[in-house]
C-alpha cells in the first residue's frame, strides 16, 4: 500500500459520516449522494462490518460497485447486491422500525435540524423552486435516527453585501422534520423516529443539546475556529466550554476511500477553494 501523506475535506467528511454508523445498523441512502455512499461503504470495511446497507433507488443489499457513479440510479449500484428492494419496501422497512439510519442534506438546515428541499421564499411568493424531498418527509419520520450533512456551510456574500446562509435560524419550508417546528415536537406530533442526532459539515461536527434541541458544536475541523463557524451560521449554535478538533482520518481510511471512489464523485458539491486545501496526517 502506497503511503498517504494528506487528506482533503471530502475525505474527512466521509469519515465523519462513517463514524455515525454502528456495527449491526441497518442503513439506507438513496438519491444521487456519493459522499454518504462513501461513508457507509467505508464503515462496512472498517468498524461496522455487520452494517446492513440498502443502497440506491432500487435498494440493493450490501452493493459492491467497482466505482461510485454520479447518480445512485446507475445499475453499477446493484453490482453484487442480492436481494433488491423497491423504494416502497424501504419505506415499509422504516415504518416497521427496522431502519436505524439514513442520511439527509438540505438547501436550508435550521437550528432544530429541519431540512428544506422544497422552495426558497414562501408558499405565496416562491423565489426559487427546489427539487423536493424525494420521500424524505416520510422516511425521516420513521427512521430511528438520521445524519444531516452539508458541503456548503460557508455563507455566500451577495453583490449587495448580504450574507446567505445554508444553516439558518428557520427554514422557509419544512421538507423533512428535525426535532421541533411551529407545529410541535416530534413526540407531540406522534412521530416514531428519533430525528437527527448528528450534523456533519465542511466546517465541523454537531449534535443537539438535550434540553433546547438546538444544534450544538461538537468538534471543529482543522484550520477553522469557533468564530469561523459562528460567522457562517445563521443562528447561534450551542457552544460547549470544551471543544476539540475533529479527529483526522487514518491512513487506512484514506486508502479505502480512494479505492472505493476512483472517479472522486464524492467531491461533488464542494467549492474548488475547499477542495484545494490539503491537511497533513
Amino acid at each position: 500500500m502506497a503511503r498517504v501523506y494528506y487528506y482533503t475535506i471530502d475525505e474527512l467528511m466521509a469519515v465523519c459520516l462513517a463514524r455515525t454508523i454502528r456495527d449491526g445498523n441497518t442503513v439506507f441512502n438513496g438519491v444521487a449522494v456519493p459522499l454518504p455512499f462513501t461513508g457507509i461503504m467505508l464503515a462496512r470495511k472498517t468498524h461496522a462490518p455487520n452494517c446492513i446497507f440498502w443502497g440506491g433507488l432500487l435498494a440493493g443489499f450490501n452493493p459492491n460497485p467497482a466505482f461510485l457513479p454520479p447518480t445512485s440510479g446507475d445499475s453499477v449500484m446493484l453490482e453484487g447486491a442480492d436481494p433488491i428492494l423497491h423504494i416502497s419496501q424501504v419505506f415499509d422497512l422504516a415504518m416497521r422500525g427496522e431502519l436505524d439510519r439514513i442520511f439527509f442534506s438540505g438547501a436550508q438546515i435550521d437550528k432544530f435540524g429541519n431540512l428544506n428541499n422544497s422552495l426558497i421564499g414562501s408558499i405565496d411568493k416562491i423565489q426559487t423552486k427546489l427539487p423536493g424531498g424525494a420521500g424524505g418527509s416520510h422516511i425521516g419520520s420513521f427512521a430511528k435516527n438520521f445524519t444531516i450533512w452539508s458541503t456548503r456551510h460557508d455563507a455566500t456574500i451577495t453583490s449587495k453585501g448580504h450574507r446567505i446562509f445554508s444553516l439558518v435560524d428557520k427554514v422557509d419550508f419544512v421538507t423533512t422534520m428535525g426535532h421541533c417546528t411551529p407545529a410541535g415536537t416530534r413526540k407531540g406530533l406522534g412521530l416514531r423516529g428519533g430525528g437527527p442526532d448528528s450534523v456533519v459539515t465542511n466546517l465541523g461536527v454537531f449534535d443537539f443539546d438535550e434540553t433546547s434541541m438546538i444544534m450544538r458544536l461538537k468538534t471543529i475541523h482543522p484550520g477553522f475556529t469557533v468564530e469561523t463557524v459562528i460567522e457562517n451560521t445563521g443562528f447561534e449554535p450551542v457552544i460547549p466550554e470544551k471543544l476539540e478538533v475533529t479527529k483526522p482520518p487514518s491512513e487506512e481510511e484514506i486508502c479505502i476511500i480512494r479505492e472505493l471512489d476512483p472517479l472522486e464523485t464524492r467531491k461533488k458539491g464542494f467549492s474548488q477553494t475547499a477542495l484545494k486545501e490539503k491537511y497533513d496526517l
